[in-house]
């Protein structure tokens, strides 16, 4: 898989923005853009002085900083339940990466979470693949709405791929290198749910955070999502692994 950078004539999976009558937005998108750094609004880890949960989940904005801002909502909730978080641009996946190996060997972080927004998380399975080049395994990655087709090499003991079936959102597919569980899960049925609304949609972060909170704390999880994205998350737990690997 090829590193995400300059597609042509498409931005932060908003292809829709080619449409004519949306002209107007694509040029505003674009000069807000070039008025942007590349690393604005990056948010680094919380200070060490936090509860040592052995954990550092790394969030990848897509594109335009502007459009995955519920990833910084996500963040908030995880800073106040003591977990380290960096928010960064999809770009710098590849630097996070060597961050998050040098953390992993230095025994400092023993549990790596990966979420990406749209671009963001079309870079996910790059950088599940470097860190597996690297011998740093991946606790768990989420994607949300993945804008073109990916696939997943590396080790991820749980990698799920939310997207919207109806827009720009593709499944993600594994190569025989990959070690881990995949779910690719569509959710147009979630109320509200959209390519630049996945993020801040109240159901989906609840999803994110649920599955972060198992694989940080232990704490029960829904084993399989992809029958039913709307189902309990308690109804999906009693799920058995075997059925979750079955989906």
């Amino acid at each position: 898989m090829k590193p995400h950078l300059g597609y042509p004539g498409f931005f932060d999976g908003l292809s829709v923005l080619c449409r004519p009558w949306l002209r107007p937005l694509r040029v505003m998108a674009m000069a807000l853009l070039l008025a942007i750094p590349i690393g604005a609004g990056t948010a680094n880890a919380m200070p060490d002085s936090g509860p040592a949960t052995g954990a550092h989940v790394f969030l990848l904005r897509g594109v335009l900083n502007i459009f995955s801002l519920g990833l910084d909502d996500i963040a908030a909730k995880l800073r106040r339940q003591g977990i380290p978080v960096t928010v960064a641009n999809f770009v710098s996946w590849s630097s996070l990466a060597d961050q998050a190996a040098a953390e992993y060997r230095s025994g400092k972080v023993r549990t790596i979470i990966l979420v990406g927004h749209s671009s963001g998380a079309t870079a996910l399975p790059d950088m599940v693949a470097k860190l597996g080049r690297l011998g740093v395994p991946v606790k768990l990655a989420i994607g949300l709405d993945s804008v073109f087709r990916t696939k997943l090499a590396g080790h991820a003991e749980r990698y799920i791929n939310f997207y919207v079936a109806s827009g720009p959102g593709e499944p993600v597919t594994r190569t025989r290198d990959f070690r881990g569980a995949l779910e690719n899960v569509d959710v147009q049925a979630v109320p509200g749910v959209g390519h630049l609304s996945i993020d801040k949609n109240q159901i989906m972060q609840q999803k994110v955070m649920s599955a972060i909170d198992a694989a940080v704390f232990n704490r029960p999880a829904m084993a399989s999502v992809a029958r039913n994205p709307l189902q309990p998350e308690a109804s999906a737990a009693r799920q058995s692994p075997a059925a979750a690997a079955r989906n």
